[in-house]
């Protein structure tokens, strides 16, 4: 039981700091390019409770370690946050900065994962030991954002890499394509439980972990 109440001591902070700057950088994003949605909700926040949704990203997280705690595997955190709204058509070119808007989430974990590396290097340049609880927070931001990086920018709607698609296909190419969202989460959970999933996003977080490896 402390060995849980560490990890979720550990993976609280980043996860929280994760999904946050996500969800706020798509709405400041598409407020740049015309939609003030968010803005107007007022999802552009860094504070967590305006985008933390109770079952993706406090129920199915602890779920997940709770499960991997008690089968003694690895396993892999896995959750999610509330939307932000966005309404596409109401930015100035909805089909190209739509591409913009939905590159903003996972390109904000990609510099929290940078900001983690360097928090790591400053603690271990300052004498902390691996199993210092902050060298551990460091490891688990580093680990969280990039697997959110990887994980929203594969290229299946409605997740942030099928917005990336459907921005840069042809007209008629995106539509037919746009019509796999309402069996998107289908494919997602199965592509999961098979292993296949993870087995895809290798290359995306190897760009991430290469990325990481500039400032280690």
């Amino acid at each position: 039981m402390d060995s849980l109440i560490q990890t979720i001591a550990v993976y609280a902070l980043p996860v929280l700091f994760g999904i946050t700057l996500h969800e706020a950088a798509h709405g400041y994003v598409a407020r740049m390019f015309g939609d003030p949605t968010a803005y107007q909700a007022g999802r552009i926040s860094l504070n967590p409770i305006r985008h933390v949704d109770p079952i993706g990203t406090i129920a199915v997280p602890l779920f997940l370690l709770f499960s991997t705690k008690l089968l003694g595997g690895a396993g892999i955190l896995f959750g999610w946050a509330k939307p932000v709204p966005v309404d596409w058509g109401r930015l100035r070119n909805p089909k190209r900065d739509m591409l913009w808007v939905a590159l903003a989430g996972p390109a904000s974990n990609l510099v929290m994962a940078v900001l983690w590396a360097i928090s790591l290097r400053l603690l271990i340049a300052n004498g902390a030991s691996p199993d210092d609880f902050w060298v551990l927070m460091a490891f688990a931001g580093i680990q969280i954002n990039l697997v959110l990086m990887a994980l929203n920018l594969f290229p299946l709607p409605p997740l942030d890499g099928g917005r990336i698609v459907f921005s840069l296909l042809p007209s008629h190419l995106a539509w037919k394509y746009a019509k796999l969202e309402p069996y998107g989460l289908l494919i997602l959970i199965v592509l999961m439980l098979t292993g296949v999933l993870w087995m895809l996003l290798r290359p995306l977080m190897a760009f991430g972990q290469t990325v990481i490896t500039w400032f280690l």
